[in-house]
């Protein structure tokens, strides 16, 4: 297992002498104090209590809140700037035995309390950097909603970060702690299939964005908060909407689209099954350019990364060997062209990979023993950037070089430019 790097012992102690110092915020009982300083040697020792808040309210926290029922884990602060959402998140956390978590719509406070040890930032994609560094330089461990990021820059910024301060972060690509995808991944890796060809993928689609007319934003919602560092946009309801068919997903202020979407699911386990977690693609081909019938990524060994080619029986990837297939969908599903390999224990001498049941679980454990997560911000960046380059391609319609080395977009200038967005003012990415 590779172990991530961790904080300075000097650090970690001027850090937690001048969080004493301030004491901790209103709301926020005063027993409370971070994990770290119940354990021994600057890290959570195995029977104390890890402290968490949450940000962000929508539809995708409700796989996450359970997280609070794990022994030793206590939520102190739920997170949005919608106060309906505000509700949900406290009726939530009532619903599993805490009544009295304090509600905030501004994640400055929780920044500012020494007494939270993890945050789980669960908003659209362009304030998933700006909150995750935030929290990374104010000592706090992170686990993040895929795609870790929406530009490049801030990917960077964000790896950058992780290594400046220690933090455990995990990015939500969770199909790495599912069964069946890493046995495909692992029968990949040890050459069952033989040279792998191409890979399928199936992100399916979404409508256009709506510009519709304004609307009238609605009481209790801080909209320009919402926006963040995205352009300011009138307001419409689609615009916000955390629907999974839609909504904000749609549109390219917050979102990669369908690339952000499911390619960072899918792709992220090509990267995994291929052995690519730091490296990545060489070319971006989008749909219809030249006639093309389907967007791929391309590694420099000619390997193909697919969208959206049909694959049977409704899965969801397929590998394609020199010596057989395999598919792999959620709910455990693995399926090979020779059927008993889908059942083979590994050999001795095949690859084995991270072995995780339980993403969120296995944040937990990485933050008590300060080893590196299944998918940490290196990880998640490498992924998030190979949906962000989809996406430049898709909007321009062109293909585009890729230089995984250099981690840059190669001979179009123009193309490079959108590597990262201007952010609005008063929302620039900390430092």
């Amino acid at each position: 297992m590779k172990t991530s790097p961790s904080p300075t012992s000097s650090s970690r102690r001027s850090f937690l002498k001048r969080s004493l110092a301030l004491g901790t915020v209103a709301l926020t009982a005063p027993q409370i104090v971070r994990s770290e300083i119940l354990g021994r040697h600057g890290v959570p020792g195995a029977n104390s209590r890890i402290n968490l808040a949450f940000i962000g309210h929508g539809k995708q926290m409700n796989g996450h809140v359970d997280i609070v029922e794990t022994p030793g884990v206590e939520p102190l602060y739920v997170c949005d700037v919608k106060s309906e959402a505000l509700a949900r998140g406290r009726r939530q956390m009532a619903e599993r035995g805490y009544p009295d978590v304090p509600a905030t719509s501004d994640y400055e406070q929780i920044m500012d309390d020494p007494a939270v040890d993890g945050v789980m930032i669960v908003t659209p994609d362009h304030w998933h950097a700006a909150m995750a560094i935030a929290a990374m330089r104010a000592g706090k461990d992170v686990y993040v909603e895929k795609p870790m990021t929406l530009t490049i820059a801030e990917g960077k910024a964000m790896v950058e970060a992780q290594q400046r301060y220690g933090s455990i972060v995990q990015v939500g690509s969770q199909q790495r702690s599912e069964p069946a995808f890493r046995k495909a991944a692992e029968m990949v890796r040890s050459g069952w299939i033989g040279e792998i060809r191409e890979v399928h993928c199936r992100l399916g689609s979404f409508p256009l964005p709506t510009l519709g007319p304004e609307e009238p934003i609605p009481d209790g919602f801080d909209y320009d908060k919402w926006l963040g560092p995205a352009p300011y946009e009138p307001y419409t309801a689609n615009r916000v909407l955390g629907d999974y068919g839609g909504g904000w997903r749609s549109y390219w202020e917050y979102g990669s689209r369908k690339n952000g979407d499911w390619g960072a699911h899918h792709f992220d386990i090509a990267q995994w099954a291929l052995g690519r977690d730091h490296t990545g693609p060489t070319f971006f081909m989008p749909k219809g350019y030249d006639g093309e019938p389907y967007q791929y990524h391309q590694y420099a060994d000619g390997i193909k990364v697919i969208r959206d080619h049909p694959i049977d029986n409704g899965h969801m990837m397929r590998f394609i060997g020199s010596e057989g297939d395999i598919w792999v969908s959620r709910d455990n599903r693995l399926n090979t062209s020779r059927p008993e390999l889908a059942k083979t224990p590994l050999g001795p001498n095949d690859v084995r990979l991270y072995n995780s049941t339980n993403h969120q679980q296995n944040w937990l454990e990485c933050m008590r023993t300060r080893r590196s997560p299944i998918c940490d911000a290196s990880i998640g960046h490498r992924t998030a950037t190979i949906c962000q380059v989809a996406g430049i391609a898709e909007r321009l319609n062109r293909p585009l070089k890729w230089d995984p080395r250099r981690e840059a977009i190669v001979g179009d200038a123009g193309a490079s430019r959108w590597e990262d967005r201007p952010r609005r003012a008063g929302y620039e990415l900390p430092a």
